[in-house]
């Protein structure tokens, strides 16, 4: 039986972080308490102009709910020395909070190299952590997520940390999906265990020899068949898919919309079309998840799409309300243990 906590979470929320901020980090903090009361919410960020934009919405606002912070680290800002040069930014404040203890977890649609330069830098890492993961839920024929480790934490990666980032993936499709015995694939350039380079050579010895419920090497094909639930590779190439399967509905949609373009029977049947095709992928939907979990960080780190609306905050911070519920950090650990590499 799932153990769950017991004391109110407390989620922190870059306020200033995303293109829309604060507007679209309010509106969605709001929306993410009307859904489930039970957590106590931090907004991070410019006091006077939190206050200001809910007074535009008509949103009622403790002012004890905002934790002041007087910078803001931009898109265009380098992740590292944005982090030392600006201090007192609402990134790098939200960080402290779950270093501190002050918070449990922290979301942001602000700067993605920032945020995860601070999550790892400032809250650390899980014991037994070589380097942290971000995943990516990919939707597939069966009807079920399928999720990718390491979709860009990390272009290199060692055999020992995709072992990492099978476990806690395995841990996550358990405990978030209810998959009591996930499968874990390896990407690769072919099925056989004969396929590959030195670093899918030596991540299947780990992997097979491991107690997850290894497939054994999978192809890219594979990710959208859902013929295993996690699957691992290094972030150089699992960032690459990322980036190619958010482009395929932009595809989809812009020859859909040329074909519309030669006349009105093209037209009325490509309005069919869009009908069926925006609800049948409706779950590649971006604001549907709100963000991605990075895993192996000593804190509940979510980050999330930069012009994200205030649906995916939303969904941000009740996933981030739903790892911590669910214990995940302290299951990481122990799970990893056994795997440890001996100093």
């Amino acid at each position: 039986m799932t153990e769950t906590k017991v004391t109110k979470c407390r989620i922190a929320i870059d306020a200033m972080g995303g293109d829309y901020a604060p507007k679209h980090e309010i509106l969605g903090a709001i929306a993410a308490m009307q859904a489930d009361n039970s957590f106590e919410l931090i907004l991070v960020g410019d006091k006077a102009k939190i206050l200001e934009v809910a007074k535009q919405e008509n949103i009622s606002i403790d002012e004890k709910m905002i934790y002041h912070a007087s910078q803001i680290i931009d898109m265009h800002d380098k992740p590292t020395d944005a982090i030392k040069s600006k201090p007192d930014s609402s990134l790098v404040v939200g960080a402290k909070l779950v270093k501190e203890k002050k918070a449990d977890a922290f979301v942001s649609a602000g700067n993605t190299g920032a945020m995860m330069a601070a999550s790892t830098l400032i809250m650390g890492r899980i014991p037994g952590v070589g380097r942290p993961t971000i995943g990516a839920m990919f939707p597939t024929i069966q009807n079920k997520f399928c999720l990718v480790f390491d979709v860009g934490a990390s272009v290199d990666s060692k055999p020992q940390h995709l072992l990492e980032y099978a476990v806690m993936g395995s841990i996550f499709a358990k405990e978030i999906f209810s998959n009591e015995n996930p499968t874990v694939g390896l990407l690769s350039v072919g099925e056989e265990d004969s396929k590959g380079n030195e670093l899918t050579f030596a991540t299947h010895k780990l992997l097979k020899e491991s107690k997850l419920n290894f497939h054994g090497n999978v192809e890219g094909r594979d990710v959208l068949k859902g013929t295993t639930d996690v699957i691992v590779c290094d972030g150089f190439v699992g960032n690459i898919i990322l980036k190619f399967g958010e482009s395929v509905l932009t595809f989809m949609k812009s020859r859909i919309k040329n074909y519309a373009k030669k006349g009105i029977i093209n037209s009325l049947k490509a309005l069919i079309v869009k009908g069926v095709l925006k609800a049948t992928l409706s779950d590649m939907d971006y604001e549907t998840h709100g963000g991605v979990p990075l895993l192996g960080i000593n804190g509940i780190s979510i980050i999330g799409h930069g012009s994200s609306s205030p649906l995916a905050i939303k969904n941000m911070i009740l996933r981030a309300k739903e790892m911590y519920d669910k214990n995940l950090l302290t299951k990481f650990e122990e799970a990893l243990k056994p795997y440890a590499v001996k100093k």
